[in-house]
This record gives structure tokens, sequence and C-alpha cells, in this order.
């Protein structure tokens, strides 16, 4: 029988991680749109790092940073009364960093194809940055927003390698669909494996086909 736990856990580290990226990537990504530090190529490569590193590595490090033993892990246990090694916590910590490009980029993207002369006009309505921000140029970018949206959701619910590093495998906890899947192959058992596998691939498949019409449906009606 099929443990639904597993699945569970995966989507609710989706929600988490994807709503606190979205609170992350607004004013990152703006700032990476129209910035000119010179720092910004050196942010925008930290940025994209997970996208060419292995998952393992930055696992590795993860871990390293926050054990008990580490300063940050230390202080962070000491003064806050957080564990990120082998929690939920952690988990969502490690994959806010490993799905940052997934909705750092989309939206980037949005910002910087907006016309200058939209921000100008408003500029001149004397609107401020910040009124700017929400009320002219979000709301122009909504293909952009919903493309980062389900590119991060998705991109956690596949996670592997990061949430077994920094997560371990604590069933309630840590033990994620994919994890889940794992043990069920290491075990020889495939027909449970496989059940996991097309639960995720039938719901992954689902969000993205739902992304295409629906940012399709935008492009048919900006040609408009």
């Amino acid at each position: 029988m099929i443990e639904w736990q597993p699945l569970f856990l995966t989507f609710k580290l989706a929600l988490v991680t994807t709503a606190l990226l979205l609170i992350i990537a607004v004013p990152l990504s703006y700032w990476l749109a129209y910035s000119k530090s010179k720092v910004k190529p050196i942010i925008e490569t930290l940025v994209s790092m997970p996208l060419v590193l292995p998952p393992t590595v930055l696992g590795f490090y993860l871990l390293i940073a926050f054990s008990p033993s580490s300063t940050v892990g230390n202080w962070l246990n000491d003064y806050l009364d957080l564990q990120l090694i082998f929690s939920f916590q952690g988990l969502v910590f490690a994959s806010i960093i490993y799905s940052l490009p997934f909705m750092v980029q989309p939206l980037q993207s949005g910002f910087t194809n907006i016309s200058t002369s939209i921000i100008e006009a408003s500029y001149v309505l004397g609107k401020t940055k910040t009124e700017t921000l929400f009320k002219v140029l979000l709301p122009n970018m909504k293909s952009s927003i919903l493309t980062g949206l389900v590119l991060a959701f998705a991109h956690t619910i596949g996670e592997f390698g990061v949430v077994l590093m920094i997560g371990g495998n604590i069933p309630g906890e840590t033990k994620v669909a994919s994890i889940a899947i794992y043990d069920e192959v290491e075990a020889l058992n495939y027909t449970m494996a496989n059940t996991y596998s097309i639960i995720l691939f039938a719901i992954t498949f689902s969000i993205l086909l739902l992304v295409y019409i629906v940012n399709g449906g935008y492009i048919k009606q900006f040609k408009k």
C-alpha cells in the first residue's frame, strides 16, 4: 500500500518554498533588472550557480555550514533554537537556495521586457518606486510571475540530492517523495517506486502544461 505522507510532505515543501521564493525574488530580480552596480554580475552568477552546480555539492556545504559543530550551526541552535540539519526547516532553506534561479530569472526577464516609457509615465504621475513596482510593473508581468511560480514549485518537487544531504531520510519530517522512490528502488520494490514516479510525473506534467496554455493565451491576447 502506498504511503501518502512523503507526497504530502513534498507538496508542503514545494508550497512553502515557492511562497518564500516569491517574497525573496521580487526585490532581488527587480534590483538585477535595473541595477548598474559593479557587483551585479557576481550576484547574478551566485543566483544562477544551482543551475550548473551538482546538488550534492550544495548539499554538502550546507551540511557542513549548519552542523551543530560549526560556528553558524552552533549560533543558530544557541540563539535562535533552530536546527537546520535533518529538519523540515533545513529542507526549506536548502530548497530556497537550490530553486532560486527558477524564480529569479523569469521575474528578471519580465522586468527587463517592460517598456521604460511605462515606468517613466508612472513617475511623472507622482508614483513612488514601491507604488510603481506593485501597481504598474508586477501587474504587467503576470506571465513571468506564473512561470517563476510553477518552475520553482515543480523544481522543488523533483529535488533529490540536496534534500538527501541536508535532510536525510526521516519519515514524516524529511522523507519526501524523491527519497521514497530511492528507498523503494533500493528495496527492489519497483512497483511502489513506479507508483510514486507516475504520480509525480502526472502532477508536474499537468502543472507545466497549464503554464504553456496560460502563457500562450497571454501572448495571443497581447498580439491582439
